[in-house]
């Protein structure tokens, strides 16, 4: 099976608040149009930190404070194995434009499963429910 290794990032405002990216339609239907934490592949001589804040600026042209490692995602999707890497960041720019999402959302834990999340993302959401709330 296809190995795909990323990194994402769990990026909060000074409010608290969690931001969430929706998928625009893709290869795969099984993630077109959930909803996801941002971030991407890590490209060949790439360190986890780099890579996420590589995608951070091209995905939504922001900066973050990269802080420490939150969960590890090892999922199966149908097509291909997913290993991702999150870490916790916090926001520090004040604007962001979204140059590859659907859409985005700052909610609050409480609120991080009223949405559809890409199975991979699931375990992201239900941990950030449990540590923060």
């Amino acid at each position: 099976m296809k190995q795909i290794t990323t990194v994402a990032g769990v990026i909060k405002n000074e409010k608290g608040e969690v931001l969430c990216t929706l998928r625009d339609q893709g290869k795969y239907d099984y993630v077109s149009f959930k909803w996801e934490f941002p971030g991407g592949k890590i490209e060949e001589g790439e360190t986890q930190q780099q890579t996420l804040t590589r995608e951070l600026q091209e995905e939504l042209e922001i900066e973050v404070e990269i802080g420490d490692f939150f969960y590890q995602v090892e999922h199966d999707y149908p097509d291909f194995h997913l290993s991702m890497a999150v870490y916790e960041c916090k926001l520090l720019s004040s604007e962001m434009k979204m140059n590859v999402h659907k859409g985005i959302k700052w909610l609050a834990p409480k609120d991080i499963m009223s949405l559809e999340w890409a199975a991979a993302d699931v375990p992201v959401a239900k941990l950030i429910l449990k540590k923060y709330c």
